[in-house]
């Protein structure tokens, strides 16, 4: 009797997993007994996942919602223990996916630049909704959230694009002299990131009109232009964003375009009896509290809060630069803008704007 009815569990088996290899790509078969109803029944379902928003458009330092849900048809008679895992490709590409999070029911876990920083929202049944606290700069990139039911595995992605502003930037040695690395570094000591080539075909939507190449994030080297003219790839060319491909990163040399994004702080034009040298111009705004701005923080004050000042003061790099949002006489050209006068000889007496962090 026990040898008939062993037969008997591996022909019903057999019959399972025969039904389970012939059902579609978007059904998955399940016994209900495995629930804990114990009846036994086979029944087909759906698992649906699904996103509300293709893209979200946060700032740095803020939160990020990235909505994520998913549901059965039919609907089932219980809740079931399912997998949410969330994974990142950061923007530019040239990296893999990374763990963001992985939950089972209440329990999760965050790996990586993510830990403490993220969790699911859980509002309801199915909610499986991810929140990110303090967005860095460089998290911009496709989200992607997975739900696994058994053999079933569903996903639904969302693209983070934070708001931000992109700049041309070339070192104080001059023009050309960064490879890729020396790119990088020099965008991070500008409070900035590389900016990847759909943040530069925004900002050339928006106006950006820049006649040096320079790196981006995925390698590539490319310039934007909104008025055609000899010097910058002839005046028969359209107007748009020049491509060179991609370079060899070590041995090839160009500027750069480095991306920055709102500040958690105030950039200010320090008001100060005297013109200062750029030594004297980084202790007072120590003195003040706060520290000499860098150029990334200049272009995000005047992006994001309107910082308008037609005078000239020094910066982080040494640069002398000013930012412009009503163009107007002996102010420089009569676009809106951050106006440079390039590096001056550090002994050169000016101004200085400083930024003063929102913890201080």
């Amino acid at each position: 009797m026990h040898g008939h009815y062993t037969g008997l569990q591996l022909i019903i088996g057999h019959l399972f997993l025969s039904c389970l290899a012939e059902s579609g790509p978007s059904d998955y078969f399940y016994q209900d007994f495995l629930n804990g109803n114990g009846h036994g029944e086979v029944s087909s379902v759906k698992l649906y996942v699904v996103t509300s928003q293709q893209a979200v458009l946060p700032v740095r330092g803020g939160n990020a919602t990235l909505p994520c849900r998913f549901w059965y048809d039919p609907e089932l008679r219980g809740p079931r223990r399912v997998r949410v895992k969330w994974s990142w490709l950061p923007a530019g590409g040239g990296r893999e996916e990374e763990d963001v999070l992985v939950a089972i029911g209440p329990r999760s876990r965050s790996f990586g630049r993510f830990r403490g920083r993220v969790h699911l929202r859980q509002d309801f049944p199915g909610d499986a909704t991810l929140v990110i606290g303090g967005l860095h700069l460089n998290e911009s990139g496709r989200y992607r959230c997975e739900v696994v039911d058994g053999l079933e595995d569903r996903s639904a992605a969302v693209d983070v694009e934070l708001r931000g502003v992109v700049f041309p930037y070339q070192p104080p040695r001059g023009r050309y002299q960064l490879n890729y690395q020396g790119a990088r570094q020099v965008c991070e000591e500008q409070d900035s990131t590389l900016a990847t080539f759909d943040q530069l075909l925004q900002s050339w939507k928006d106006g950006l009109s820049w006649c040096n190449a320079g790196w981006l994030a995925d390698g590539t080297v490319q310039y934007p232009i909104t008025r055609p003219r000899v010097p910058c790839g002839g005046q028969r060319l359209a107007p748009g964003v020049r491509n060179y491909g991609r370079r060899h990163l070590h041995k090839h040399h160009y500027d750069v375009f480095c991306f920055s994004s709102s500040l958690r702080g105030d950039v200010y034009y320090l008001t100060h009896p005297d013109k200062l040298n750029l030594t004297a111009a980084q202790e007072a705004c120590n003195e003040d509290g706060a520290q000499i701005a860098t150029v990334g923080q200049l272009y995000a004050a005047w992006k994001f809060t309107g910082l308008d000042r037609c005078d000239a003061g020094w910066l982080s790099d040494g640069s002398l630069r000013y930012p412009i949002i009503t163009p107007r006489y002996n102010c420089g050209s009569s676009e809106p803008g951050v106006r440079s006068f390039g590096f001056p000889p550090p002994q050169h007496k000016h101004g200085v704007y400083c930024f003063k962090s929102a913890a201080d």
